[in-house]
């Protein structure tokens, strides 16, 4: 067997192991930062095994796919190799906004839940839509909850698998072949759901035909966590800036496409200069943060004084 082809086999299996392992809970809960604070969790390393893929790693520690890639910029997704160190990436500051229903930060791949009336917020990956079939940034509300839900998918996703010489039933039923997985909720928004899959590596990524995946454990646990009438805020937030106590954050993540001719300096500042008053900046860092977008958090100042000035 040439190289090529025994690259090809290790990719299939490593797929293949992925959609079989199921991780103990892939979600995470934390108890809300106290008052002044924006960050939970904690960013830690681990060593990786001969036989280990970042895809499967980050399906065994509640990650994202790309999410783990780009924390990991110089390590191959596919070849990590044994005894190389991969940082994983647990460790988030809160969305920007009220910190109540649901919250789906697009650049960040992550949704969050605030349960009401609780002082803890669960957060999951997600996979969203496709560049053909991008997820709006909009409000809206969840109006039901579907267990072994149904899939008719709408005229222009039935032309799309066509256009590859499938043809695509005009209702797929509960099973296997339904990517809308076990469970599903759905939108106000019409022709907009949050559903497991039953293809978990696309979790974290851009394969959607506009709908926001969870893996299998995540959809099971908050289906039944999230009443009905619970809102939902879609938002795109690559650069996210928040408090540990006196110290200043900056956790950034790569734009989406349709977003990419942004300037990064003025979203620094308007982030800054809206949300967080005055503060000691280090811009250079804080630039250099939020174009290497690896999404840890990383300290960029702290409080008193006056911002620093930049050229930028």
């Amino acid at each position: 067997m040439n190289a090529v082809n025994s690259f090809a086999l290790l990719k299939l299996s490593a797929l293949f192991f992925v959609l079989l392992s199921s991780s103990a809970e892939a979600m995470r809960e934390y108890p809300l930062p106290a008052a002044g604070s924006d960050l939970v969790g904690e960013v830690f390393w681990v060593t990786a095994r001969h036989e280990d893929t970042l895809v499967q790693m980050a399906r065994e520690h509640g990650l994202g796919s790309h999410e783990l890639s780009r924390a990991n910029p110089d390590v191959d997704a596919w070849l990590p190799g044994e005894g190389t160190r991969i940082r994983l990436p647990i460790s988030f500051l809160l969305p920007p906004g009220p910190r109540e229903g649901i919250v789906v930060n697009l650049a960040e791949y992550r949704l969050y839940y605030f349960p009401p009336g609780e002082d803890r917020v669960l957060t999951a990956p997600v996979g969203i839509g496709r560049d053909a079939f991008r997820t709006p940034v909009l409000e809206t509300r969840v109006t039901d909850r579907i267990e072994q839900p149904s899939w008719t998918p709408p005229r222009s996703v039935r032309e799309s698998y066509a256009s590859r010489g499938v043809e695509l039933a005009r209702v797929v039923p509960p099973g296997p072949d339904n990517p809308l997985g076990d469970y599903a909720m759905l939108l106000a928004a019409p022709g907009y759901l949050i559903h497991g899959t039953n293809q978990s590596f696309g979790v974290g990524a851009r394969v959607s035909h506009g709908c926001l995946r969870l893996y299998p454990e995540d959809i099971e646990r908050l289906i039944w966590e999230v009443p009905v009438g619970t809102p939902v805020r879609i938002i795109h937030a690559p650069y996210k800036v928040g408090w540990r106590g006196d110290e200043l954050i900056l956790q950034a993540h790569r734009p989406l496409t349709e977003f990419e001719g942004d300037d990064v300096g003025s979203a620094l500042r308007q982030q800054l200069g809206e949300n967080l008053g005055g503060g000691r900046i280090d811009w250079e860092l804080a630039r250099e943060t939020a174009r290497s977008a690896k999404g840890v958090p990383v300290v960029i100042g702290h409080r008193g004084g006056e911002l620093a000035k930049t050229n930028n």
